[in-house]
């Protein structure tokens, strides 16, 4: 480790919103939304976000519809229930303000040991690893830690450590600076299939440089994974410029979201259970469509347009008293994409 490694991530990244302006808040923010996303998709959303709730104290006042709402475009919505659950436990236990310290943080409903080192390391500038994909990886490769990645290489790298034999120059280099750099050189030359050696800023101290760094650090077999066709009929109701939703349930994908009428009328997975299902019909193929996708499922969305009354005569509809018209903004991404692509031009 060196300071060839924290000059070039600083020179390269160092105006990410989350670095320009710290504070523990904006450092606990953006360390939940770029859990399983990149960070091109998060500067379209933080600044954005910290700018409408610029402390805990606004954002435990949201709801879990509302930050739901907020959350649009991020994905993986169980983060922002997480954030939300993490902000109102610091606002009523720690009177809003986020504590710093491993044993206390890791008590958090919704902080685990990456986010609490995170926000030790980058947040407070103390001692400590941020053990994400990236910082596995590099330092796997770098120390040649020949382990399988995920749980036992996190905890043999925590170890190593722990008892000083890894990232001995964390007080040196700074332990925000390091972390980030770390990020930095894991996400852009030290990458899960692309190892960019010679651009590398670490030179030749790598055990894995010439010594093929792409099998560090050990991998799981990998099983073909196993994707669904899915097609689905979406009914557009529209009154007084709202839609006809429902909104989804706990064991639904989505949860928490609002969704228009929406049927499953082909699934090459015949144990799903997400929507109703409809008779096949030939020709919901030649209506408008989009492509989305979620978990292992490649979804067809069909759009239909179709006034209430159409849609209580069709029948397909069991539940109507369970529908209520509501405003375009609250409803899910598919959803308003249907509605804007094919109605709305």
């Amino acid at each position: 480790m060196n300071q060839e490694l924290i000059n070039w991530s600083l020179k390269k990244y160092s105006d990410l919103p989350w670095r320009k302006n710290r504070s523990l808040y904006h450092t606990l923010v953006s360390e939940i939304m770029l859990q399983q996303t990149t960070v091109s998709t998060v500067l379209n959303h933080f600044e954005r976000f910290v700018r409408k709730f610029p402390t805990i104290h606004e954002l435990a006042k949201l709801t879990e519809e509302e930050i739901l709402i907020e959350w649009k475009g991020l994905g993986y919505y169980r983060r922002a229930r997480n954030l939300l659950k993490i902000a109102k436990m610091i606002e009523t236990k720690f009177a809003g303000e986020i504590p710093k310290q491993y044993e206390t943080l890791i008590q958090i409903d919704g902080i685990g040991p990456y986010t609490a080192n995170a926000l030790i390391a980058m947040g407070t500038d103390k001692p400590a690893l941020a053990l994400d994909a990236n910082l596995e990886r590099v330092l796997s490769r770098y120390y040649g830690v020949k382990e399988l990645k995920g749980p036992k290489l996190q905890e043999k790298l925590k170890k190593m450590f722990e008892e000083s034999k890894i990232a001995t120059e964390i007080n040196i280099l700074g332990a925000r600076n390091l972390n980030e750099a770390l990020m930095d050189l894991g996400r852009v030359r030290c990458r899960a299939n692309e190892a960019d050696c010679d651009l590398c800023p670490l030179g030749g101290d790598c055990v894995a440089r010439n010594n093929e760094p792409l099998s560090y650090p050990l991998k799981k077999e990998q099983s073909s994974q196993k994707y669904y066709e899915l097609d689905l009929l979406r009914v557009i109701v529209q009154k007084d410029g709202k839609y006809l939703a429902y909104k989804k349930s706990a064991s639904e994908w989505l949860s928490g979201q609002f969704e228009i009428p929406t049927f499953c009328f082909f699934s090459e997975d015949k144990q799903i259970k997400q929507y109703p299902k409809l008779e096949t019909e030939d020709y919901f193929h030649f209506l408008p469509s989009i492509k989305t996708s979620i978990t292992k499922y490649k979804i067809n969305n069909f759009f239909i347009y179709l006034s209430y009354e159409e849609l209580v005569k069709s029948k397909i509809v069991s539940d109507i008293e369970n529908y209520r018209l509501i405003e375009k903004k609250l409803l899910s991404t598919a959803s308003q994409k249907g509605i804007h692509f094919f109605y709305e031009k």
